[in-house]
């Protein structure tokens, strides 16, 4: 992870791929998604032209209550995002905020460490799975 708290990784599979895959993951296992956005069908209807690259708003307020509880400041980087992206050589990449990086950020007390851990956990989880 880089000093901007992004967490990135390769995928196997092209963007629209990679995101219905995590899409039906997280599907299966009821966490909501609140919006896939694709960017680069937002750059066509302007006709600018860019690679691949879709974001995918998700998340659980079971899970992230407990965070705005502590400090709602959070609010502004929850619920969770996702992005797929193209790079100029043609690889597909996934890049998630680390939710420690997070919890630094907003100042979150110790008593949200077990939480951030769990979403930090499940967050590495679901892209590795989408991307393998």
């Amino acid at each position: 992870m880089a000093d901007n708290g992004l967490v990135t990784l390769a995928s196997n599979h092209p963007v629209r791929e990679t995101l219905d895959r995590l899409e039906a993951d997280l599907r299966v296992k009821n966490i909501t998604v609140f919006a896939r956005i694709d960017h680069a069908a937002g750059a066509t209807s302007v006709a600018m032209p860019l690679r691949a690259t879709e974001l995918l708003i998700f998340g659980n307020p079971k899970a992230g209550t407990p965070l705005m509880q502590a400090n709602q400041s959070i609010g502004i980087d929850l619920p969770l995002k996702i992005l797929g992206w193209q790079d100029q050589g043609g690889k597909v990449w996934l890049t998630y905020s680390d939710p420690h990086w997070l919890a630094r950020r907003h100042q979150l007390a110790a008593t949200t460490d077990a939480s951030v851990g769990a979403l930090a956990s499940l967050l590495a989880k679901l892209a590795r799975a989408a991307a393998e």
